[in-house]
Formats: structure tokens, C-alpha cells, sequence
């Protein structure tokens, strides 16, 4: 009877050793993880799944903001599936992907296509996840020296290039986004009658000019043809006495 006793008692403090365990490892379990269709060296068209699992009780994700890693440009990478509503942006170091808040508890994935993988033996997609109560949880660290961190980033290991494979042209960069601000722009009559305006300007003002001319050119001959006639009137004079 005591010994059955005792066993119950071992039985029972044992599940709840476990289960504080459980509980204690549960947020330090939680981690973002990637994986990919074709993971390989300077593979094309690749398919990233990357999967956050949640840690809050409280709020649930409300937007991932992931930094590329060296090799791979924000214009390289495109939305392929993301929780409903959610949006996608590109961003100056990778992409921002957000939306309506996940219910709390509930982990985040989704999918990216990569244009192609960089010629590496690994990749790290740093990324920082937001929750709709405000908490933030930064998987950014990188493998050092064989050592576990304790927020890791995301990390896919790439097997060896394929025979030939070589790197493609760099992606044409972004287009300037045009401005949501619409700029007042002259209707063709505006334009056609500023033009003709200027126009009458530009002739009205050489006829000035020419009028000018003419005029003062008039007048120095006058001038020239009265001194002429002066100086022969004086020259008649002179002779006649």
C-alpha cells in the first residue's frame, strides 16, 4: 500500500517537473525557419517558405520585415502566398510583408520567389517580426564559431552549384514611383494660346526694333543731306565773291 503510495507520488511529481519544463521551454522554443523548392547554389526561380511561429498570448503577427541577404536585391524577390489581406513592399535592404493582425497563437507563414540564389554555401534572412499588443521579436543573429544563438536568423543551406551554372544579369533597378500628388498640366487651347501670345510678342518686339532702325538711319541721312547742302551753299557763296 505505501509502496504504491510512493510510486502515485513519484508519478505525479515527475509530470509536473515535466510539465514546468514543457512550459519554461515553450517561448524559447519559438523560432522563424526557411526552406526552399531547389536549394541550391545559383539555383533560378526559387520558392522560399518561411514560417514564424508565434510567441505572444496576447496579440498575434501583424507584420515581417526581412533584410536579404548579400547576393539576393529587393527587386530579385516577389509575393507568392501570404496570410489574407496581407500586403507586400519592397524595401531599401529587402521587403516588408504585412496586413490584418493573426489571431494570437496562430504562426505566420508564407512564400517568396527568389529570381536566383546567391553562389554560397549558406544564407541568413534576418527578420523582425511585430505583434498587433507592440511586442517584437528580432531572429537576427548569426551563426558564430559553432555556437547556438539564442535568436537565430532564418538560415537555408544551399548544396553546390550545378555544372555551368552561372550568375544572371543584375535586375533592372525600380522605376521611381510616380507622385500621388497629380500636377496641374495646361489643356492643349491653354498651351496653344500661351504659344501664340508669346508669338505676337516676339513680333511686336521686332517690329520695334526694326522700327527703330529704320528711324534712326532716316535720320542720319537727313542730317548727312543738310550738311551736304549747307556746305555747298557756302562753297556758291564763297565763289560768287
Amino acid at each position: 500500500m505505501s509502496l504504491s503510495r510512493n510510486h502515485r507520488r513519484i508519478g505525479l511529481t515527475g509530470a509536473a517537473a515535466l510539465a514546468a519544463v514543457l512550459a519554461l521551454a515553450g517561448p524559447a522554443s519559438a523560432h522563424s525557419e526557411v526552406e526552399a523548392d531547389k536549394p541550391q547554389a545559383l539555383a533560378e526561380n526559387v520558392t522560399l517558405t518561411f514560417v514564424s511561429e508565434a510567441e505572444s498570448d496576447s496579440g498575434g503577427f501583424r507584420e515581417v520585415r526581412v533584410v536579404l541577404p548579400e547576393g539576393i536585391a529587393p527587386a530579385d524577390v516577389s509575393l507568392d502566398e501570404a496570410p489574407k489581406g496581407w500586403q507586400f513592399k519592397a524595401t531599401d535592404d529587402g521587403y516588408a510583408l504585412g496586413g490584418p493582425a493573426l489571431k494570437a497563437g496562430v504562426d505566420a507563414e508564407y512564400k517568396v520567389k527568389v529570381r536566383q540564389l546567391p553562389d554560397a554555401k549558406e544564407v541568413a534572412f534576418k527578420t523582425v517580426e511585430t505583434y498587433s499588443d507592440g511586442k517584437v521579436s528580432r531572429w537576427i543573429e548569426l551563426p558564430e564559431g559553432g555556437a547556438e544563438s539564442e535568436q537565430p536568423a532564418p538560415l537555408l543551406k544551399l548544396k553546390a552549384a550545378a555544372p555551368g551554372a552561372t550568375p544572371v544579369s543584375p535586375s533592372p533597378a525600380a522605376s521611381p514611383t510616380a507622385d500621388p500628388t497629380p500636377s496641374v498640366t495646361a489643356t492643349p487651347s491653354e498651351t496653344e494660346t500661351e504659344a501664340a501670345a508669346a508669338e505676337a510678342d516676339a513680333e511686336k518686339d521686332d517690329g520695334s526694333s526694326t522700327g527703330l532702325v529704320v528711324g534712326g538711319v532716316a535720320a542720319a541721312v537727313l542730317v548727312l543731306g543738310a550738311g551736304a547742302w549747307w556746305l555747298t551753299k557756302r562753297r556758291a557763296a564763297a565763289s560768287g565773291s
